[in-house]
């Protein structure tokens, strides 16, 4: 009897073991795959600017009166494209408002719209609370930013360059704007596209020297 009970108990750790060693290849692998797969973050579909580029040089004056310059080096500006009659726009509105206050100490949050009737969108700014960001109506920036589809962001820095721009339809995709701005990349889909090739490469690579050896 007691000899059984040893027997078991030297099983069962055995397979706590086995199971412990499982566990952990597993967790390596999610790591490895989370590695590799690439966040989901803005689209970049701008064929007019790129990452570096020079913001086009605008004074422009928001319908409250406030004068804003493109690429102002006091701080830096994130222009979020948008219109009143856009839904995704509107669900966007609370997480805009949550990264101006977030990252205030650097960051000035600018609403802009290619134009359209000024008391529509005076009506949308005072129905959305939106009265504490500048609204500029500028047909002339929508195009110097290549804007064709909203909601649209556009990252300048405070050296007055593009650091990131794209299509935003979450939040996930906002905060993306901040760390292709980090990765230096235009949206975090171009970061993939140029990590593809690399790893592309090292996989054969490896293949080779596993064939080799």
């Amino acid at each position: 009897m007691i000899g059984a009970l040893i027997v078991s108990q030297v099983l069962l750790g055995v397979v706590v073991l086995a199971l412990a060693v499982v566990c952990f290849a597993l967790a390596r692998q999610i790591g490895v795959l989370h590695e590799r797969i690439a966040p989901a973050g803005a689209l970049s579909v701008n064929q007019r600017l790129k990452v570096g580029d020079t913001a086009p040089p605008l004074s422009l004056t928001a319908i409250d009166g406030r004068a804003i310059v493109v690429g102002d080096k006091a701080a830096s500006q994130l222009y979020f494209f948008l219109s009143p009659d856009c839904p995704i726009c509107k669900t966007l509105l609370p997480i805009v408002r949550s990264i101006a206050s977030a990252e205030r100490d650097w960051l000035t949050v600018i609403l802009a719209s290619d134009g359209g009737d000024v008391d529509k969108h005076r009506e949308f700014q005072s129905r959305e609370k939106l009265d504490d960001f500048p609204y500029v109506l500028s047909e002339a920036l929508g195009r110097s930013f290549g804007v064709g589809k909203l909601p649209y962001a556009v990252l300048v820095d405070d050296a007055g360059k593009i650091a990131s721009m794209g299509l935003v339809n979450s939040r996930e995709h906002l905060e993306s704007l901040f760390e292709a701005k980090e990765r230096g990349v235009a949206s975090l889909q171009e970061f993939a596209a140029r990590r593809l090739p690399s790893e592309k490469h090292e996989h054969q690579h490896d293949q080779k020297q596993r064939i080799g050896a």
